[in-house]
């Protein structure tokens, strides 16, 4: 479905104090700034201010080379102090352009740390964030926003420098114009006003035109990733997607380009007639110093000096005008990468919380839990009861949507219930510590993710802390012989079975993304997520239908090697196949987020429920 864009005139304009606030976090990204690189900070602000002084310098050379050459014209004598003057020109000409291209390298440089640095402070505030905040459409079109503004924040700061240049320049200006024609300041104000006012004006539409369309960006985002991404290729070849995908695009394109033209048609039109204004001012100005020359009153280095400080002055004013509503641009955006470090988790580790015992000894236990996702007024789960004993196995069976993947999401405490309790060894799970619980436990979701990585780096990420010097090795004759961590984890997993047709072994390129890389099928894709599992020392281990692509054979094989290497350790098995479930010590049925029945595979059968009709149901389709 396309989401249509509001006009202009249906977008909020925020009040006067909330755009002042958005100013109000300039100081805030100044820190940040600071905070990258102190020397390149420090280097970048005295290159301005010194800077700030040529403008002025320059001007007052001119008028004194004029003045002299107009006195050797008329009286003759000695040109030496003309040749002085030259050459000081030239050196403040020269130095200046020295210290423009050193401040653009120094800007340039700490302008690329900035955005290295803040692009992974987003990457690990996300990381502390809760589970449902991911799953949030409106999360992910502020997280879209923020991630905007890890690009040209610094030309922010460089903005801010500008300006504050700008306005020790302006000043020396306008200390040399108050001098000889002070009413040459008035028309300065009358010239340059009325564009900073459009510019503003029209900065604020900008950003509500980008604001309000953010989901339909990530939207065009997201259609050309399926129009043309190797994930996607063959069903948009096989079902002639091409052509519905295309259309979409340009649909959505074509909405928001002729939406922002109407924009910038209007603000090149009132900003052309605005700054008419502003050459008007000038000229007028021109005028009365031309005519107080003719009059004899200032001399020509003087007239010079004044039509030359005057352009330049309204010029000036006229870009620190515009850097102003730039800054205040570009603090809008600002507010939305703040504002993202300001989000918080709802799911976090309690002051002094416990470490989680090692090993188990009393097991989990799930009293009355009942769970809601957020924004939901369903229960996903509700009056859940049952207990995971230590080195027991358990499989959760029922139809889709029956709550099996909530408990398990739980019980890993990527959610908290919405109430009851879970305990563990007698203790509420939230009173340990979060890291600690989520070490203790093992996981691999129906929805794993295929890392387009090696494959020692796709079996390495399940306890990368362990393996992270081999990973992280860039030459090869550095990194050695693969880590027995990834090895081992490879066999129990029946993941190494691959290596014979992969030519680079553990150093395989897995996926299309990247040169030489070598895609897997949905099987093999699932052993590679297994030996995952199998490289943490979890005390649990939850297997959300792990083995969905195995054929029944490897499926078989997958989990009687599970069963034997999942001795003494606790184990919750999620799978639809019975021959799977009924390897498990015991079984827990769901039905509507309700657990309805509990018991051993043949008990479940006897008792002729639930479970007994499900496998009543599978068994007849083979025969």
């Amino acid at each position: 479905m396309i989401v249509r864009g509001r006009r202009d005139s249906d977008a909020p304009r925020p009040p006067l104090k909330e755009r002042l606030a958005a100013l109000r976090l300039v100081p805030r990204l100044i820190g940040l700034v600071w905070q990258t690189h102190r020397v390149y900070t420090g280097l970048m602000i005295v290159l301005r201010l010194v800077r700030s002084a040529v403008p002025v310098s320059n001007l007052w050379v001119a008028k004194l080379i004029i003045d002299e050459v107009i006195m050797l014209a008329r009286s003759g004598g000695s040109s030496r102090h003309l040749w002085i003057l030259v050459a000081l020109e030239m050196a403040i000409v020269v130095a200046n352009e020295l210290l423009a291209r050193l401040s653009g390298l120094i800007e340039g440089l700490l302008g690329d740390l900035f955005t290295n640095r803040v692009s992974i402070r987003i990457m690990e505030h996300a990381a502390t964030l809760d589970l449902h905040q991911f799953e949030d459409p409106n999360f992910y079109d502020h997280l879209e926003r923020a991630r905007q503004g890890t690009t040209g924040r610094v030309a922010l700061l460089s903005q801010l420098l500008g300006m504050g240049q700008g306005f020790l320049t302006l000043a020396s200006l306008s200390v040399a114009l108050a001098a000889q024609a002070p009413w040459l300041l008035v028309l300065l104000a009358a010239a340059v006003l009325p564009s900073f006012l459009g510019e503003t004006h029209f900065a604020q539409l900008s950003y509500s035109l980008l604001f309000r369309w953010t989901p339909q960006r990530r939207q065009l985002d997201y259609v050309r990733f399926i129009g043309a991404s190797d994930r996607t290729a063959k069903e948009v070849q096989l079902f002639g997607l091409a052509p519905w995908l295309i259309d979409r695009y340009r649909t959505l394109s074509d909405r928001f380009y002729t939406e922002n033209r109407a924009l910038a048609i209007r603000k090149s039109l009132v900003s052309s007639g605005l700054s008419l204004i502003g050459t008007l001012g000038y000229y007028a100005a021109y005028i009365v110093v031309l005519v107080r020359a003719v009059a004899g009153t200032i001399t020509i280095g003087t007239l010079t000096f004044l039509a030359a400080s005057f352009r330049q002055s309204r010029d000036l004013i006229q870009q620190l005008l515009m850097s102003a509503s730039g800054i205040y641009e570009q603090s809008l955006y600002l507010k939305d990468l703040f504002s993202f470090f300001d989000m918080q988790p709802s799911i976090r580790s309690k002051p002094n919380a416990r470490a989680v015992p090692r090993p188990i000894r009393q097991g989990f236990v799930f009293e009355d839990v009942g769970f809601k996702y957020p924004g939901s007024e369903r229960w996903a789960v509700r009056h859940v009861s049952f207990t995971l004993g230590p080195g027991e196995r358990i499989a959760l069976v029922g139809e889709n949507g029956a709550g099996k993947t909530t408990i398990t999401k739980l019980l890993a405490r990527l959610y908290d219930p919405s109430e009851g309790r879970i305990l563990l060894d007698g203790v509420d799970l939230r009173d340990y510590d979060l890291a600690d619980v989520r070490h203790a436990i093992g996981v691999i979701f129906q929805d794993f993710v295929r890392y387009d990585m090696r494959f020692d780096e796709n079996v390495g990420v399940g306890e990368v802390d362990t393996v992270r010097d081999y990973l992280d090795a860039e030459i090869p004759e550095e990194i050695g012989t693969t880590p027995i961590a990834i090895t081992t984890a490879a066999e129990k997993s029946l993941a190494a079975s691959l290596l014979p047709r992969l030519p680079g072994a553990y150093r395989q390129m897995l996926g299309r993304r990247f040169d030489a890389g070598v895609d897997l099928s949905g099987g093999e894709w699932q052993k590679v997520a297994l030996a995952r599992a199998y490289m943490r020392d979890a005390q649990v281990l939850i297997l959300d239908e792990p083995t969905a692509a195995l054929d029944a054979r490897a499926e078989y094989d997958v989990f009687v090697r599970f069963n034997a290497l999942m001795a003494g350790r606790m184990a919750v098995v999620i799978s639809h196949r019975f021959s799977t479930v009924r390897m498990a010590d015991r079984i827990v049925v769901l039905s509507g987020g309700e657990v309805v029945e509990q018991g051993t595979h043949d008990e479940l059968v006897i008792a002729g429920g639930l479970y007994a009709e499900l496998f009543g149901m599978q068994a007849a389709g083979y025969r």
